[in-house]
């Protein structure tokens, strides 16, 4: 067999190098003289224009990335990064993106788990950032309000608190995550038994689509309404604004937090619980949090820590009584409780209590310094005393350091919606939620490898106790270790290996849906909805 002479060789990968690049400065020239082009006074769209031949792309680029995972050296940079100031940059960036072969990514907060909204693994492509759509307009007269995109779920909140102490609105917890992707994906938040998910309070939207035109709800059409409010709104268009159905919430809600470690009856708790926390008042949504910690008990023993973490909408006295009746093992007393305001509850749940309100109009508070790699699953049936002592065995044994499990319950108005109602199917039926989070701080490629090793073969081990055919996730714990598309035009049947997990029955109407609104498939990524 012949060998290459290594001469020739490099070359040969000099001279494809020298392609590549000029293949790149070709389109990037291309892409800016068109976006002069599209925008009439362009003089104003080139301060939002950032190529990595401007000072500030790097900070730009970076300003917004959650997870070292994706700061690497061989992580795919954007040929261009826009950060617009109104629509018709957007509808720019799109056409010009379209007629020069460039991927497009949209980002809001920065959070997706797997860096989707400013990495392609297919290049050249631009990311267009939301930051300065960030309006947020209140009526409190009418219970609603719309949001932008680019909005944070922390400025939201801090919006709605500021016109009225006795509204607010069902999300997520962390306030740094963007309004844009976070509501495109379900939105499950410690409101959600009460009122459902974030996409379940979604009346009216704005979004740009291929072609750059501009729809509410009544010009796209009840099909393209229906796939954004769970499907991902990636995969259609970009989604400029939300408009929402604010909530009715007490002047006083009541807070909690209870650990108990295994040497504290915690199996048998976390156990009963499972039987609890979905049938439960709806007024009340009680979460489980599990971590190794040291044993009180034992010099050098690790074991496992189970934290009970509530949110009640009543007083302290009600839910005392409430928990005596419904979990009374937990053992919980009035002297765990705290009341407080709604307002001051996103703080608790965010570790932020005792900071001035304002801290959630800070975007920044969140900005990673670690690496992080996420997984879901969701709970049919209970798990048996004896599976819980087979986990905890996997966790005590883990040679990782920080992880975390988290249960979070379903039942009350999450499952009296219909499956089919939006694309995110995990209505009645579902008990809980599991998420897996792992982080770390040790570079290197071997922590890497070690790290993520772990969580896959956890994630594994777990299967016996989870949901199955189709094993399912939460889209907004997004995994691509569940399958991604091929590059170009995925095949229906090489999306469903990860879309049935994220959206059951409703993925075939989701590509239907797809297959009318975006034909082309412009609107792409590693797990968008495919075309037909």
């Amino acid at each position: 067999m012949k060998t290459i002479n290594p001469l020739l060789l490099s070359i040969l990968i000099s001279l494809l190098s020298s392609i590549s690049w000029a293949t790149s400065a070709h389109i990037h020239e291309n892409f800016l003289q068109c976006l002069s082009h599209q925008v009439p006074n362009s003089n104003s769209f080139s301060k939002v224009i950032y190529t990595p031949h401007n000072s500030s792309y790097a900070s730009i680029l970076q300003s917004f990335i959650r997870n070292l995972r994706f700061t690497t050296p061989v992580t795919p940079k954007p040929l261009v990064i826009i950060t617009p100031l109104q629509e018709a940059h957007i509808q720019a960036a799109i056409y010009c993106a379209k007629e020069h072969g460039m991927n497009f990514r949209v980002r809001s907060g920065g959070h997706d788990y797997e860096g989707l909204s400013y990495v392609s693994y297919e290049v050249p492509f631009v990311i267009v950032d939301l930051v300065y759509f960030q309006s947020i307009t209140i009526d409190v007269e009418n219970s609603t309000a719309w949001v932008q995109a680019g909005a944070t779920i922390g400025q939201l909140y801090y919006r709605i608190a500021e016109k009225s102490k006795t509204l607010g609105f069902s999300a997520g917890v962390c306030p740094t995550v963007g309004v844009g992707g976070h509501f495109s994906g379900g939105g499950y938040g410690m409101m959600s038994r009460k009122y459902g998910i974030a996409a379940d309070n979604i009346i009216d939207a704005r979004l740009i689509d291929v072609n750059g035109r501009i729809h509410d709800r009544k010009s796209m059409g009840e099909d393209l309404f229906w796939a954004i409010r769970g499907g991902g709104g990636a995969s259609f268009g970009v989604i400029l604004a939300w408009h929402i159905k604010l909530v009715p919430v007490p002047k006083i809600v009541t807070v909690f937090t209870v650990n108990r470690t295994l040497e504290q009856n915690a199996t048998k708790l976390v156990h009963r619980w499972q039987y609890v926390a979905d049938k439960v008042d709806d007024n009340l949504l009680l979460r489980l949090f599990l971590r190794r910690v040291n044993s009180s008990t034992e010099d050098g023993r690790r074991t496992i820590q189970a934290s009970f973490v509530s949110l009640f909408l009543g007083g302290v006295d009600t839910l005392v009584q409430l928990m005596q009746e419904s979990f009374p093992e937990l053992g919980l007393v009035r002297e765990d409780c705290i009341e407080m305001s709604w307002i001051d509850s996103i703080l608790y749940f965010a570790d932020l209590s005792g900071e001035p309100l304002d801290v959630l109009l800070n975007r920044n508070t969140s900005v990673a310094d670690y690496y992080f790699k996420g997984k879901s699953d969701y709970a049919t049936e209970p798990i048996s005393e004896e599976g819980l002592n087979r986990i905890w065995k996997e966790l005590i044994a883990a040679p990782i350091e920080t992880f975390e499990f988290l249960f979070s319950p379903f039942g009350g108005r999450i499952s009296e919606i219909s499956a089919t109602e939006t694309p995110f199917p995990h209505r009645s039926g579902t008990l809980y939620n599991l998420h897996y989070a792992l982080v770390w701080e040790e570079k290197g490629s071997s922590e890497f490898n070690r790290h993520i090793t772990w969580i896959r073969r956890f994630y594994s081990f777990m299967a016996p106790f989870v949901s199955m055919s189709p094993r399912s996730a939460y889209l907004n714990y997004r995994d691509l270790d569940l399958g991604v598309n091929n590059k170009g035009n995925t095949s229906y049947g090489q999306a469903s290996i990860w879309g049935l997990k994220y959206f059951g029955v409703n993925f075939e109407r989701l590509a239907h849906v797809k297959t009318m609104v975006d034909p082309g498939n412009f609107f792409k990524n590693e797990q968008s909805i495919p075309i037909l």
